[in-house]
């Protein structure tokens, strides 16, 4: 992608980001920041303590409290601790070496920040497509649902999103850092934007849309069954799968908000390298950002859906959880 600003470094830059400026054809923070450029990175820092607060609200739940340790609550505290991860490491690198800066003049450490990126959004990615074939397997088949998705099967599916997460993370720093060319580069980045996003994006997002539409068919058609019976056994089998049905819900709106907030980015990324002139600074940061507090949205999630979300984090704001053994608390669900 930086190709495309290399061959204008001889032109006069207007669109340039409000915090940086040009100084010998380098791209640099500027030493004199603007109202604009301050307040631009106090928000950006309360995003990135949002994100890191929240989730670490979700994580302390689910180890802390013994009624959470289910195989899903532990796939939905590797996608916390990846999200967390974003607010530590991404969100400050954003900040330091931004996306637009980055396309106009490559360093090691936008590489660096690449590559966290890549690999912490694959790593959520992949996450949601073990959450989604949770609830298949919950709401497809709830009968061998405890035994075919038990704990040792959630740590096999963690294990394989986190390694897979990391050398599709690691080929892109080394990818970046072989591609020494100035001009000509049409093909290593398309090559690299295309065989990166289909990987780690819209391949995993087709296989969980398809899952996930399995999935609420199937859950359309128990409810329907569930409303035409009315004896005594049947309602108790019930309120298992309106438990069941809700957490697919919920799950669900954390994939779709997801794709809301990435698919714009990928989006760009793949197209990029056909446009003859780059993308407007606002547009970049916008669709860059837009990506990054993904990763805060998934804790008020959980806080509007789960009951047992709520109860934990007033325990663990109040100081309740240092006022004795807690770990057994019977949570609302």
């Amino acid at each position: 992608m930086g190709s495309g600003f290399s061959n204008n470094r001889t032109v006069i830059v207007v669109d340039i980001h409000p915090c940086y400026e040009i100084s010998d054809f380098s791209y640099i923070l500027t030493k004199s920041p603007s109202i604009i450029c301050v307040l631009l990175y106090l928000f950006l820092f309360l995003l990135s303590l949002v994100t890191v607060c929240g989730n670490l609200l979700v994580m302390i739940s689910i180890m802390y409290f013994t009624q959470l340790h289910s195989p899903t609550n532990y796939l939905i505290l590797s996608l916390a601790v990846a999200d967390l991860l974003v607010g530590v490491l991404v969100f400050p690198l954003s900040m330091a070496f931004s996306l637009s800066s980055c396309l106009y003049q490559e360093d090691l450490f936008c590489k660096i920040r690449n590559s966290f990126d890549v690999f912490l959004s694959t790593c959520s990615i992949l996450n949601l497509c073990c959450i989604s074939i949770d609830r298949y397997y919950a709401v497809c088949q709830p009968l061998t649902y405890k035994a075919k998705i038990n704990h040792r099967v959630a740590g096999v599916m963690i294990l394989i999103s986190w390694g897979g997460s990391a050398v599709i993370g690691i080929w892109v720093l080394i990818a970046g850092l072989d591609n020494m060319c100035v001009d000509g580069c049409f093909l290593d980045i398309l090559m690299m934007n295309t065989v990166g996003s289909v990987l780690s994006f819209y391949l995993p997002v087709i296989i969980m849309l398809c899952v996930y539409l399995k999935v609420f068919l199937v859950a359309l058609k128990q409810a329907r069954r569930i409303q035409n019976k009315t004896c005594q056994s049947t309602k108790s089998g019930a309120t298992v799968s309106k438990s069941e049905r809700k957490a697919t819900k919920t799950l669900a709106i954390v994939l779709g908000v997801f794709l809301l907030c990435w698919t714009p980015f990928f989006l760009f990324i793949t197209f990029s390298p056909f446009s003859q002139n780059p993308a407007p600074v606002p547009v970049v940061e916008t669709l860059t950002w837009l990506a990054l507090v993904n990763s805060m949205f998934n804790p008020f999630i959980y806080a509007f859906f789960y009951s047992w979300f709520r109860t934990a984090f007033m325990m663990i704001v109040t100081g309740k959880i240092f006022q004795g053994d807690l770990t057994n608390t019977k949570l609302l669900r």
